[in-house]
């Protein structure tokens, strides 16, 4: 029996009592999902003559795409960036842990590592769908090492690369293979960087500009050779300064190719970014804000001191920040611009008909109430549970 035919015969439920984010917009409209795909009304009611099998109430909440986070190092005492025979049970356990945020989808992220990690750690995080077990895998993001020895933060020095001749033959050496690999954030202004680039955006891998000293021009070069992100926008990077504001003017630069639109990842923390430079940011350039949690293993551990790759960190005192931009702004900046980054906003990302059903619902306050990935109830708070 073919696929579609299987999702005709799938059972039709209609979430009801809810605002639906669609269209930037939040509408007071039911959700119908049916085979794992958010469902058209209309055309059940009219092609199909069909009702919905199950009506579920969702108490005056608010339906959300799924979130999508393109940069997390680890969680949950979860280190993605440390070598070990079973790399994969860790991938998921964070992958399942991360269901009661609301992510249904992820890139494992990892720092910059001595070559035999990444020979290690790449062939254990496979492309993975998301389900009861855990948030989906969309690929790996590679930050580093191909980045500044001036602006690599928490980066080991040690193991910091740049291009040799040969660049995209010293990618492959690097990294061992690039099959898994779904972002790459490197420095532009490194030597062969442009060409590296190329290669990459080839293979429709993503390039992300970050830890970097470049100037805008510089910048502006590398988005034309195919990068699309910045990486942790103001940090690791040149300040902005009014006579060449570096990567940070690529949110308003008028020499990006016709069409291209520049992504910038954002961490909402109050920490790694002023709300202030926060709200600058979103009002320059609303349509590229990606939020972004740069979890370290750290994340749901509490305060003390945690490895990030071949470093140890102090964690002390975590908190989020959403300032500046509205509820919906807000939520697509965690689900539909990541999708659009990634090129999956036909299925990701939306809660358009057709797309994945993948959603989140969220009380007023923004709490996560529960999640939902492919339509089926992956992760529930306790006190909604009847």
């Amino acid at each position: 029996m073919r696929g579609g035919q299987v999702a005709a015969r799938a059972p039709v439920i209609q979430f009801t009592n809810c605002r639906i984010l669609r269209g930037g917009a939040l509408l007071r409209e039911d959700l119908w999902v049916r085979g794992g795909r958010i469902l058209d009304p209309e055309k059940l009611f009219f092609e199909e003559r069909r009702v919905a099998d199950e009506q579920r109430d969702c108490g005056g909440c608010i339906l959300a795409p799924g979130f999508i986070d393109v940069q997390i190092n680890g969680g949950f005492g979860v280190d993605f960036s440390q070598a070990s025979e079973d790399v994969g049970s860790g991938v998921a356990l964070v992958a399942r842990r991360i269901l009661s945020h609301g992510v249904t989808s992820f890139c494992p992220t990892l720092v910059t590592s001595p070559l035999e990690v990444y020979h290690k750690v790449l062939p254990q995080i496979p492309v993975k769908s998301g389900g009861p077990h855990g948030a989906g895998v969309l690929g790996v993001h590679l930050e580093g090492p191909f980045i500044s020895r001036e602006k690599r933060g928490a980066h080991p020095e040690a193991h910091l690369r740049s291009f040799e001749a040969d660049a995209f033959q010293d990618v492959l050496a690097t990294y061992g293979g690039l099959d898994n690999v779904r972002i790459v954030t490197l420095a532009p202004e490194l030597g062969h960087s442009h060409e590296v680039i190329r290669e990459l955006t080839a293979l429709g891998i993503c390039v992300s500009l970050g830890h970097s000293v470049a100037d805008l021009g510089t910048a502006e070069e590398a988005v034309q050779s195919g990068a699309t992100f910045i990486t942790h926008l103001f940090n690791a990077m040149l300040p902005f300064h009014h006579r060449d504001p570096g990567i940070v003017g690529l949110l308003t630069s008028d020499r990006l190719p016709a069409g291209r639109r520049i992504f910038y990842g954002m961490i909402a923390d109050g920490i790694h970014t002023n709300p202030a430079a926060l709200r600058i940011a979103h009002r320059a350039h609303p349509k590229g804000l990606v939020l972004v949690t740069d979890a370290v293993p750290a994340l749901g551990l509490g305060n003390g001191r945690h490895t990030l790759g071949q470093q140890e960190v102090e964690v002390e005192g975590l908190t989020a920040y959403v300032a500046g931009c509205s509820v919906e702004s807000a939520l697509e900046a965690a689900s539909l611009h990541p999708a659009q980054l990634l090129g999956l906003e036909k299925c990701k990302g939306t809660l358009d008909f057709g797309a994945d059903a993948d959603f989140v619902v969220l009380d007023d306050s923004l709490h996560v109430r529960a999640t939902y990935i492919s339509g089926e109830l992956v992760w529930q708070a306790e006190e909604a549970r009847p």
